[in-house]
Parts: C-alpha cells; structure tokens; sequence
C-alpha cells in the first residue's frame, strides 16, 4: 500500500501556478499540478461519499472514488502539500486526469480560477492535514460554493483524516490545536473543543459530526463530548457521530447504504438524551449513547441508521469516566 507523501511517486505534470502581484513582489497565491491529459473531458459520474479514517491511502476506496469519475478528471484538494497523490490515484483506473489543487489562503479560495478548475472536476478527494486550514480558507468562499455545487450534481467526492472532518454537517474544527479525549472528559468546554457547522452539503451527513484515526489515537472521549457540546449548546437535536478507524473506510452509495472496508471498523453514534452535566471545568456526565460497530465487510444504512455485520451497544459517560455494555466493558 503506498502513501500520497511517498516520494517514489512520479508523475507527468502540467503546472499551472497562479501569481498575484502586490507592491511589486510576486507571491503564489494557489498551484495547480495536473497529471494526464491536459484538456478536460465531461464524464457524467456516479454519486458516492468515501469517508476514510487516515493512516495509510487505502487503495480499495481510492479505487472505488475514481471509478465513480468514470474515466473522468480527478481533483486532490489540499491548503498545503505536493503533488504525490496523482501518480497513486493514476495508478487505480483509468482517468482522463489527476491533478492536485493546494489552495493555501483566502486570497487563493477567492480566485475564480480555483472555483472553475473544481467546478470541472468529476470526482473530488480532499486529503488529510490541518482542517483548521478548510475552515478559516475556503469556508464562505467560491470555493465552498463550488465544492457545494459538485455535491449537489451528485457527483463523487472523498476525504480522509482532516478530509474527513469537513464531510458532516458538522466540523471539529481544530482551530486550537487537536482535543484529547481525557482533557475534553474532564472539561467539555476546553478550548481545544471548537465546533463549526455547515461548511458543506453532503448527502446523509445531516446532524453528523465525524472523527477520524478512531482507535488508534483514542478518539472515542472526544468524540462523545462533541455530541454532548452540539446538543448542550442547541446546534443539534439528537446528533450523531461517524468515526472511522485508521486504514478503513466508509464507502456511501446514492441510497445512504454503505460498507466498511480496510483494516479497521467504524462507529455509528446515536444521541438519546440531552448530557446531564455539560459544564465549564466539570467533568462530562452523559447517558445512552447508542453505538453500532461496523467491521470490515460489515453495512450501514444513513437512511434509517440501522446495520448489519456488526454489534450494538450503548455508552455512558459518569463524571468524565466512560462506561460500556459491550462485551467485555471494551468501549471500543
């Protein structure tokens, strides 16, 4: 399995750099590495969401993404990086085009050369790092709407790690830092828990807030003090959570059936009640969280939140501590 940052990538590459001038200096204000054809191709694509939880590039849902663009052009978004994705997702279909778009501030988000190479884009990845980045520079830009627009044609788009944080309703936001899930148990209003919502429209990722790198960094604490913040805070009713382990990934049809594949599971979460104790330097209190743990192999319907291939089980949060009926007590 190779990794986009892998450096044994190469690539043929059409390199569209934009300059903007400002008291006489040039400064980069977006770069643009295309691999492939230089001249676009419309396809029409097959509608689809890969939520992958980071680690290493999992090729079955880089395949199953690029498949979807059917022959079409592929975008990597980033705000930072190179170009070492394109010749990995070259390497996965035949496509008309890869290139990867790293558009690292709002004066980048704001040129409507971004906007109109995503707007020519059959099937969209927006790759791991910092998501603070998306939110404070492409959020309430063309770049957003563009982004939107290509949701709404209902056609493919993916993320991993900071990825996928932007594909709920909801984001944590990191804007200070990441959150550790006994710090955030022990004061859910801790600053490194920041909350933004509705950066984009992604279909049966209403009332979702999504966490990545699951299990293996211990995420599960500061997953459920989200839920507990949105529904404390009065931003959801009832929210819900999609977290994606490292090396795994959730691969959503049109109808918001879905099926896990990597090395990994993911979680559905499901809020029944309010958090009892959601207060500043108090310890979280938190009942009957509703847990589906979906396997390799294993289905999820986002229509009616319902599973198959995997275990139910139910979570509970006493003064910062939590507690599981899962075999075992196991919270995972």
């Amino acid at each position: 399995m190779r990794m986009c940052r892998c450096s044994d990538c190469p690539a043929i590459i059409c390199c569209l750099v934009a300059i903007a001038f400002c008291g006489g200096a040039q400064a980069v204000s977006y770069k643009y590495m295309r691999a492939g054809n230089k001249q676009d191709v419309g396809t029409t694509p097959d509608a689809g969401t890969a939520l992958m939880g980071g680690g290493s590039d999992l090729d079955e849902a880089f395949r199953w993404l690029c498949q979807r663009a059917h022959g079409g052009d592929f975008l990597v978004l980033r705000a930072r990086g190179n170009d070492k994705c394109n010749a990995y997702v070259q390497g996965m279909c035949p496509l008309n085009s890869v290139a990867t778009l790293v558009i690292p501030n709002r004066k980048a988000a704001t040129d409507p050369q971004v906007a109109d190479i995503i707007r020519h884009a059959e099937a969209i990845f927006i790759a791991g790092g910092d998501q603070a980045r998306y939110i404070k520079f492409w959020q309430g830009t063309p770049v957003q709407d563009a982004l939107n627009a290509h949701i709404a044609a209902s056609e493919p788009i993916g993320g991993t790690s900071a990825g996928l944080a932007v594909l709920g309703e909801f984001t944590f936001a990191a804007l200070h830092d990441s959150g550790i899930s006994k710090d955030v148990l022990r004061n859910p209003f801790n600053r490194h828990v920041t909350l933004t919502r509705a950066f984009l429209k992604v279909p049966y990722m209403e009332n979702v807030i999504t966490d990545s790198h699951f299990v293996a960094r211990d995420r599960l604490g500061r997953t459920l003090v989200f839920l507990a913040r949105l529904s404390q805070d009065g931003e959801a009713k009832d929210p819900r959570a999609i977290a994606v382990d490292e090396k795994a990934a959730a691969l959503v049809e049109q109808d918001g059936q879905l099926r896990v594949v990597g090395d990994g599971p993911v979680y559905f979460l499901k809020t029944t009640t309010p958090p009892e104790t959601c207060r500043p330097r108090t310890p979280l209190t938190f009942r009957s969280i509703d847990v589906y743990r979906a396997p390799p192999g294993g289905h999820f319907n986002l229509a009616n939140w319902t599973g198959d291939g995997g275990r139910d089980y139910v979570l509970s949060v006493e003064q910062g501590l939590i507690h599981s009926t899962h075999s075992g007590g196991s919270a995972y």
